[in-house]
């Protein structure tokens, strides 16, 4: 059976055929699955200090060229074979209206492109994106401008330190997600964790081990290893696509995805709160780093 059943795509506010939209109609064609494209269009600043009559027709009118735009792109998709239904939304709540769409149409995948967002914006306000991997409750995939449209490198990132990851079975979840979309796609699963020997050094440091650091940090080390190698031969992945890296885990894992051709690298993501929400997660943060396509998943 197929990995995806319905997809569910936010269309480019721009009304452009974008990375995303050729992600979506590839991964259709591939899954035979059924195809929901949506616009949510927002009213712009000013639109409220407009005469009420005036507010209605510029609606309307605003909605009319976006389902005009959409059945274009529809009848392109059809005459490929592919299922496709469309609407238009007029909202001034993107992200409830997504997840109500999302969970409406029973979706398997949400596909939206990845909105690059300055750092200074990003400092007061939450990027859709940030929401999206945070709230959804389906796995989330957004799509960068580079790669190819039908996936051929399929990167896992797990994280066999984290206790949390263990326990909620995260790292399975990724593995099952990457590993599905490979399949689907004729691609190469790879596996990859990136290790970070300043946090042992910290721990040993803090527990005042500083002498025996070195073997303890190398303790760790091997520890992790031990537990990526676990899991890498429980869904047979082979020698030569497993990656352990040393490394910050967003430098390290940035760098590894521009210098090893990812077209996706599925990740995980959880519920956060306090500080830790406002700072964002790896996650968040990745999105900004990677050249590649992420999609995200929660345990």
């Amino acid at each position: 059976m197929s990995q995806y059943q319905r997809l569910f795509l936010i269309a480019d506010r721009d009304m452009r055929h974008t990375p995303g939209l050729q992600r979506a109609a590839a991964l259709a064609t591939a899954s035979d699955a059924a195809l929901h494209i949506a616009s949510f269009v927002e009213p712009f600043a000013t639109l409220s200090l407009l005469d009420k009559s005036v507010q209605e027709k510029t609606r309307e009118s605003y909605l009319q060229e976006h389902r005009e735009w959409l059945k274009d792109e529809a009848e392109l998709l059809r005459s490929t074979g592919i299922k496709v239904t469309t609407e238009a939304v007029w909202t001034n709540h993107a992200l409830e209206e997504i997840l109500q769409h999302a969970a409406e149409i029973q979706a398997d995948l949400l596909i939206k492109d990845l909105q690059h967002e300055p750092a200074l914006k990003r400092a007061f306000i939450t990027p859709l994106d940030w929401h999206l991997l945070r709230e959804s409750p389906i796995p989330v995939h957004l799509v960068s401008s580079s790669g190819n449209a039908l996936p051929r490198r399929v990167v896992a990132a797990v994280d066999p330190s984290r206790a949390e990851a263990q326990e909620s079975g995260l790292n399975q979840r990724i593995i099952e997600t990457a590993n599905g979309l490979a399949m689907q796609c004729d691609a190469e699963l790879h596996l990859l964790h990136a290790y970070d020997p300043t946090l042992a050094y910290l721990t040993n440091a803090v527990a005042g081990s500083v002498s025996r650091g070195s073997d303890l940090v190398a303790e760790m080390r091997s520890k992790l290893q031990t537990g990526f190698n676990a899991l890498a031969d429980e869904y047979g992945v082979p020698s030569e696509r497993r990656h352990f890296i040393i490394g910050a885990p967003i430098s390290a894992i940035a760098d590894f995805a521009r210098l090893n051709q990812t077209d996706v690298l599925v990740m995980g993501t959880v519920q956060r709160q306090g500080l830790d929400k406002l700072i964002g997660s790896t996650t968040e943060h990745l999105l900004y780093q990677v050249p590649c396509s992420i999609l995200a998943v929660k345990a």
